[in-house]
């Protein structure tokens, strides 16, 4: 048993065992897609995907330091525009600006950055071709009250 094995099950306590040794008979290991290289040409060129979705993909997968792992790290900077920025930024104003964003995710090594339609519009120009965007192009509206759940859409996929 290693030294960081012995640090995990102190953490977890009481609950550790049943954690760590945590096994389901109703779905072997065998069964599962685990992250990989291939992952999109194994898993995902089977579906109903585009080859333009697919491409897209790979070119996320290959992109930060996680490159060709198969494992991705997304910067999701959406949430905290949709649910009051000030509520998300007020603490680190500099994030205000939609560039200091991506730049974050470019610096970071991310493979990709998620935001809105029009935090990505706004730097698209000076950094699309620096990382993947996941642009988010609906919109919800829970800065009054009482909330409104109505999604606005504030761009076309073409658009984007």
């Amino acid at each position: 048993m290693s030294q960081l094995y012995s640090i995990i099950q102190q953490l977890l306590g009481s609950d550790s065992d049943n954690l760590l040794a945590f096994n389901s008979p109703k779905m072997s290991k065998d069964r599962l897609h685990a992250p990989g290289p291939s992952f999109i040409d194994d898993v995902l060129s089977i579906s109903d995907r585009t080859p333009a979705v697919l491409k897209s993909l790979k070119k996320m997968r290959d992109y930060g330091r996680l490159s060709g792992t198969g494992y991705v790290s997304i910067l999701p900077v959406d949430q905290g525009i949709e649910h009051s920025a000030g509520a998300s930024f007020a603490k680190n104003p500099d994030y205000f600006d939609p560039e200091r964003i991506v730049k974050l995710a470019v610096e970071g090594g991310c493979n990709a950055v998620a935001s809105t339609f029009g935090v990505l519009g706004m730097v698209s120009k000076k950094y699309a071709d620096k990382i993947p965007f996941i642009v988010k192009l609906n919109h919800n509206d829970f800065l009054r009250y009482p909330n409104d759940y109505d999604q606005i859409m504030f761009g076309s996929v073409q658009q984007a």
